[in-house]
């Protein structure tokens, strides 16, 4: 069982908020700010500090923009942050079906 448990992403997507980033950004191409705040129900600064461990990863990338003259921030999962992520997910999948045997 403790192999199991250490396959599970501690460093990154062990805080609801971060797994709640990427869960939200490996189902949708680019997702606004805004959005992600809304959905989330966090903070402009909560979520700013949870972006920032992720962008530090490499697990999103941002994309800035200004829309007339008003800016605009969206993110997306990278490839390592879609395989961190699905690699955490089985890991949580394996721990659950492990229940079975204790």
């Amino acid at each position: 069982m403790k192999h199991l448990i250490n396959k599970l992403n501690d460093t990154k997507l062990d805080n609801r908020v971060r797994l709640g980033i990427m869960s939200i950004l490996v189902v949708n191409d680019w997702v606004e700010f805004k959005a992600l705040k809304e959905m989330l129900g966090v903070s402009d600064g909560n979520l700013a500090s949870h972006i920032k461990v992720l962008d530090k990863e490499k697990y999103i990338e941002l994309k800035k923009e200004f829309v007339g003259k008003k800016p605009r921030t969206t993110y997306r999962a990278t490839i390592l942050g879609r395989t961190a992520f699905q690699e955490h997910l089985n890991a949580l999948e394996a721990l659950l079906n492990k229940k079975d045997s204790i």
